[in-house]
């Protein structure tokens, strides 16, 4: 499979773009743990022109997370081509991902995002505008309609396609259903089955264990899957998917135990620290906090503390933490209830 001129493995594994998730800490660990791809959180074409600081912020990429895509999302043609030629000449990215599926009431409510859904032919003309202004890749993520009446995915896969996209990932619900319900990937298998269809179908949708994976790829036929909500604070998804969709990788070497994993929590929390005091210069006291607020709806989210009983108290304690001490300080509670819960590090 290729997109453009980056060739990847076979059965690649993608790491899906979430704001307030795919933040460059969390991108370095998944690359680490076997992400083919990573994307940035998305990023809004109107905030990037007009030069928000933090969004502006969201264009910085390291060279040990390639290939990375960088997403963004509007609705105005003149805004989102300005937009791509600004993520190109500041960032560099190996893909341009343009965002056509994100279904939050404050963008697919505004017509972006999901929203485009409703204005295709606004969608061709924006995916048409950008391909045309810029020479990185361009890759468009969306979902299957906007609702169960207007399913039109299988039809818009060739229009996108004719526009010049190099790829495209489908994730598998209506912007109705949100992230209810579960993901259909019949018809993301009809658009690969499709033989006019020559560009990557990247599948998207409830991707949580290698089984789950080896379907997609088996049944649907897809070029790549990318895993959304499953990495939440667990970056090693990729390594346990991978290893489990390669019988030849050799089981047992490299196992990953509890106490590795909260050692791997507790080193996203520093990369994110050390990045934002780069960015923003060691001696500002808010970095710690900014830092925590980057990382601690994964180490709430983790299912490695599911084995702690009543765990509901110490998830909100995390929530709750404002400094790295603190927060160190319950990670290690967690580790030795773990150990006292007889589950085991």
């Amino acid at each position: 499979m290729k997109i453009g001129n980056i060739e990847f493995e076979p059965q690649p594994l993608f790491l899906a773009p979430m704001e307030d998730v795919t933040d460059i800490g969390f991108r370095k660990l998944c690359k680490r743990f076997g992400a083919s791809m990573v994307y940035t959180e998305f990023v809004s074409a109107e905030a990037l022109v007009r030069s928000v600081k933090s969004t502006v912020s969201k264009l910085t990429i390291a060279d040990e997370e390639r290939p990375v895509g960088i997403q963004i999302y509007g609705r105005d043609v003149p805004q989102m081509v300005e937009a791509a030629r600004i993520v190109e000449a500041e960032a560099h990215p190996d893909v341009i991902d343009l965002n056509f599926g994100c279904p939050v009431k404050k963008v697919a409510g505004k017509g972006a995002g999901a929203g485009m859904l409703q204005k295709p032919e606004l969608l061709l003309e924006i995916t048409r505008e950008v391909v045309k202004a810029v020479n990185t890749p361009v890759t468009v993520k969306t979902r299957l309609g906007w609702n169960q009446e207007q399913l039109i995915i299988t039809t818009l896969a060739e229009q996108l396609q004719d526009c010049g996209i190099q790829a495209l990932t489908i994730h598998g619900r209506t912007r109705s259903q949100m992230y209810t319900g579960q993901a259909d990937w019949t018809l993301i298998g009809e658009v690969k089955r499709n033989p006019r269809i020559h560009i990557p179908i990247i599948g998207n949708g409830d991707i949580t264990t290698p089984e789950e994976a080896r379907l997609a790829f088996e049944r649907y036929g897809v070029d790549a899957v990318m895993i959304g909500r499953a990495t939440f604070g667990r970056p090693w998804i990729f390594k346990e998917i991978r290893e489990g969709l390669s019988p030849t990788l050799p089981k047992g070497e490299g196992v990953l135990t509890l106490d590795d994993k909260i050692d791997i929590l507790k080193e996203q929390l520093q990369i994110n620290l050390a990045h934002i005091n780069k960015e923003r210069g060691d001696d500002d006291p808010r970095n710690e906090l900014r830092a925590i607020l980057h990382t601690r709806r994964h180490l709430a989210a983790s299912p490695i503390f599911k084995g702690i009983p009543n765990f509901r108290q110490m998830r909100i304690q995390m929530l709750r933490a404002e400094t790295i001490s603190e927060l160190n300080d319950l990670l290690e509670q967690c580790r030795e209830l773990l150990k006292d819960s007889g589950v085991g590090c």
